[in-house]
C-alpha cells in the first residue's frame, strides 16, 4: 500500500478521557489508529492537567507525572500542561480546575490549514462548534471517546468511534477487571474483545460486531464484504450479563466485553461469545 497523502492532527483532552472511562489508554495505539491509512501525523497534542503546588511538595507525584509526560513525548506527542487552579466554593470546600478546552480548540483551528483530517479524543459537547468550523475549512473530523459522550458531538463528527472498540486502545480488563488470556491476541479464538449487538432474534440469540483489526475500511461494516475489518460473533441470551435484557437489543449504546470461542452451531457463524460483561452504557445511540 502506498503512503496516503493525508495529513492528520490528533488532539487529546486528557482530563476528559481519564475521567470518562479511558484511564490507561495507549497513546501509541491511538496514533496507529489515527494513521490507519498510512497517513502522516503532523500534529499530536495532548492536554493534561498538572498541579504545580502538589509537585513542589510531593516528589512521588512529580516524578510519576514527569515520567508519564516523557513517555507520551516518546510516542511523538506534544504535551501541553494546564496548571491546576484552586478555588473555594460557597461551603468553604477547596476544589481544583484545569480546563484546557479553549487551548485545544484554538490550536486545532490555527493548525488546521496544514491538515486534511483532525481527530478529537474527547466526549465534550463544547467542541461541536469547533468541529463545524474545521469542516467548513475542508477538514474531515473524527471523534474517539469512551463514556459520557455528547450526542451532539457524536452526530456532528464525520466519524465517531467508541474507544472501547478500537483493538488494544484500552487494555482488556481495565473496565471489567477480567483478566485476559496471556496467549491469545485480540481477535483470535481464546482472546477477549469488545463489541456491540447489531442484530437480535426473538428466538433467544443475537450477534455482536467487533473490530478485528485496524484498517482504512472502517466504513465496510458488512463482514461478508472483502476488506471489512469487522467480525461477527454469535451469542445466546442466556449468556448476557445480569441487568441486561434482550429487550434492550440491538443497541450501539451498550458496549460488551467477551471471550471469543469456537461456535457450537453447525451452520453459519464460526465465533461465539462467552463470559460476557457490560463495559459501557453511557455511549448514546
Amino acid at each position: 500500500m502506498s503512503r496516503s497523502s493525508a495529513n492528520i492532527g490528533i488532539y487529546v483532552d486528557g482530563a476528559n478521557v481519564m475521567r470518562n472511562g479511558g484511564f490507561g489508554m495507549r497513546y501509541d495505539v491511538l496514533r496507529e489508529f489515527a494513521c490507519r491509512d498510512l497517513a502522516e501525523a503532523i500534529r499530536l497534542n495532548v492536554y493534561l492537567s498538572f498541579d504545580e503546588g502538589r509537585a513542589e511538595q510531593d516528589p512521588v507525584y512529580r516524578n510519576s507525572q514527569y515520567g508519564y509526560f516523557s513517555r507520551l513525548r516518546d510516542f511523538g506527542y506534544k504535551v501541553i500542561q494546564k496548571p491546576v487552579k484552586w478555588y473555594t466554593d460557597e461551603k468553604g470546600e477547596r476544589y481544583g480546575k484545569a480546563n484546557a478546552d479553549l487551548e485545544m480548540a484554538v490550536d486545532a483551528l490555527l493548525q488546521s490549514h496544514n491538515l486534511d483530517r483532525v481527530m478529537f479524543v474527547t466526549g465534550d459537547g463544547d467542541f461541536v462548534q469547533v468541529v463545524r468550523a474545521l469542516q467548513n475549512r475542508g477538514c474531515r473530523v473524527e471523534v474517539v471517546a469512551f463514556d459520557n459522550v455528547s450526542l451532539a458531538l457524536r452526530r456532528e463528527a464525520d466519524l465517531f468511534v467508541s474507544g472501547y472498540l478500537v483493538p488494544n486502545l484500552l487494555p482488556i480488563g481495565t473496565a471489567t477487571r477480567v483478566a485476559p488470556s496471556p496467549r491469545a491476541l485480540w481477535g483470535e479464538v481464546g482472546s477477549r474483545v469488545r463489541g456491540f449487538c447489531y442484530m437480535h432474534k426473538e428466538e433467544g440469540y443475537g450477534f455482536f460486531r467487533f473490530m478485528a483489526k485496524v484498517s482504512p475500511g472502517l466504513w465496510i461494516t458488512d463482514t461478508r464484504q472483502p476488506g471489512s475489518p469487522y467480525e461477527t460473533v454469535f451469542f445466546h441470551d442466556s449468556n448476557l450479563p445480569e441487568g441486561v435484557s434482550a429487550h434492550q437489543l440491538p443497541s450501539r449504546r451498550l458496549i460488551f466485553e467477551f471471550d471469543l470461542a469456537q461456535s457450537d452451531r453447525k451452520e453459519g457463524q464460526n465465533l461465539q461469545a462467552e463470559n460476557i460483561d457490560l463495559v459501557s452504557y453511557r455511549t448514546p445511540d
